[in-house]
């Protein structure tokens, strides 16, 4: 029998994360573009300095609301026609806001980015922000809430923000508004937030696709180029303070048979030294299938489907005022939630005491550095993260040498800096289940003041 030769492997070529080249419009607007040969459908992503902590007292939700109304109706087209003309575009949009700001993201054919940049550009510079669109955008956010609350994760979230934040940050409230809050909200309140926060001269916009043959800025200057708007000093960003004093709450959901868990902390962000050795001490914990999580709580004792430790930014600032939080999440069934809670303890004290191994460090590199090139293979993802870069106040580079440092990065630099991420007594508990069921065994385990609030 003859086979056929088997397939021998190419060499590898060299990759790093693309560079942008950096401009400015006219009015203002700066602009970060990447040329991606192949990619015939082009990324846009438009940062707006319209942070949530910019919001009025007692209007949380109105740059959510803002966000989602951009492209409902304009001056020159109501809300049907303008969703009609981004169709004939082959065109995606799409709005939120998060405490950085505001995001608003297109993909489009190249063939088709002038007429659907401009579409954009119409929707910043002349939202019609009706009283009827608006309070249709109001009325469905009201019937999400609800089910937001009803979600175990959502509803953990919220409780770890509540018990980290003081009241008085913007932080502990939910970003997209409470009932409450969103209720006030009506055409007049988001026009003025828009009027006062939106504005050209503040704006980053990031485009990323095939640019072959391609006037980008002619296109720019025809479309965001003649958005005009008065120049705007950017916002003082206040401290993030917070209180990680290690205590345990749970969210009461009687008769739950799975008990939700979010434990978490805040602690550095990308400006910080210890980010890339945070980065991939907290993937060797909980990043993956292989992460010691995992191996103890899914591969030898079966209480979960998986567990994760993850950093995610919160908010970034020159001045270094910034933060992310620092946590593990996961799902276990009821009656062994004191159990996992015990094990998950053991693992931290274990990584505390013995550390990281040459093996656990080096799978985690060919994980995060070796899987880069397929992770940014659509021009949407890398136009995410360098917009990412322009929220969080970083260089242009930063991805690029975030890859280098974690490959330089030793076993124990990284062990240091996840023991640091995550100290068994500085550790915030919030378990959304059976507080009947889960109280007690919990309460055993001393890992903190235990207190329930009604789900």
């Amino acid at each position: 029998m003859e086979f056929h030769p088997q397939p021998r492997p190419g060499i590898a070529r060299p990759w790093a994360f693309p560079a942008p080249d950096r401009g400015t419009l006219g009015n203002g607007l700066t602009v970060l573009r990447c040329h991606r040969p192949g990619q015939q459908v082009v990324a846009v992503e438009i940062f707006l300095a319209a942070p949530l902590d910019a919001e009025p007292e007692g209007l949380d939700g109105v740059a959510t609301i803002m966000a989602r109304a951009l492209s409902e109706g304009t001056d020159k087209h109501s809300a049907e026609e303008f969703a009609a003309e981004l169709e004939r575009c082959g065109a995606t949009l799409d709005a939120h806001a998060d405490h950085p700001g505001v995001r608003v993201s297109l993909e489009v054919p190249v063939s088709r980015l002038g007429k659907a940049l401009g579409l954009v550009a119409e929707a910043l510079r002349a939202p019609a922000f009706s009283d009827s669109e608006v309070e249709r955008l109001v009325r469905n956010r009201l019937d999400e809430i609800p089910h937001e609350i009803a979600n175990p994760s959502r509803r953990a979230a919220m409780q770890l923000s509540k018990e980290l934040f003081p009241a008085t940050s913007r932080m502990s409230r939910p970003r997209q508004g409470t009932e409450e809050t969103v209720r006030g909200i009506d055409a007049a309140a988001v026009r003025a937030f828009y009027e006062t926060h939106v504005k050209p001269a503040t704006a980053t916009a990031v485009v990323v696709g095939d640019l072959t043959g391609v006037d980008l800025d002619a296109v720019l200057a025809d479309t965001l180029g003649a958005w005009t708007g008065d120049a705007a000093e950017p916002r003082p960003v206040p401290p993030i303070t917070a209180d990680d004093t290690g205590r345990v709450v749970i969210v009461d959901r009687p008769g739950a048979v799975q008990t939700q868990l979010l434990i978490g902390r805040i602690g550095p962000d990308r400006h910080d030294r210890v980010w890339p050795a945070q980065v991939l001490g907290t993937y060797c914990l909980g990043g993956t299938l292989t992460s010691r999580l995992d191996r103890v709580l899914r591969e030898e004792k079966g209480y979960t489907y998986g567990v994760r430790a993850f950093g995610q930014v919160l908010r970034s600032s020159p001045e270094g005022n910034g933060a992310a939080m620092l946590a593990i999440s996961g799902s276990v069934d009821t009656p062994h939630t004191g159990p996992a809670l015990d094990d998950l303890w053991k693992v931290l004290r274990t990584l505390a005491a013995e550390g990281l191994t040459d093996a656990e460090r080096e799978t985690a590199v060919q994980n995060l550095v070796g899987v880069a090139p397929l992770k940014y293979e659509t021009a949407a993802s890398v136009a995410g993260t360098l917009a990412d870069q322009v929220e969080q106040h970083l260089p242009d580079d930063f991805q690029a040498q975030l890859y280098a440092r974690l490959a330089e990065t030793g076993t124990v630099e990284a062990t240091a800096a996840v023991v640091s991420a995550f100290p068994v007594d500085r550790l915030v508990t919030v378990l959304v289940g059976d507080a009947a069921q889960i109280k007690e065994p919990v309460e055993a385990l001393g890992i903190g003041e235990v207190t329930v609030v009604t789900g």
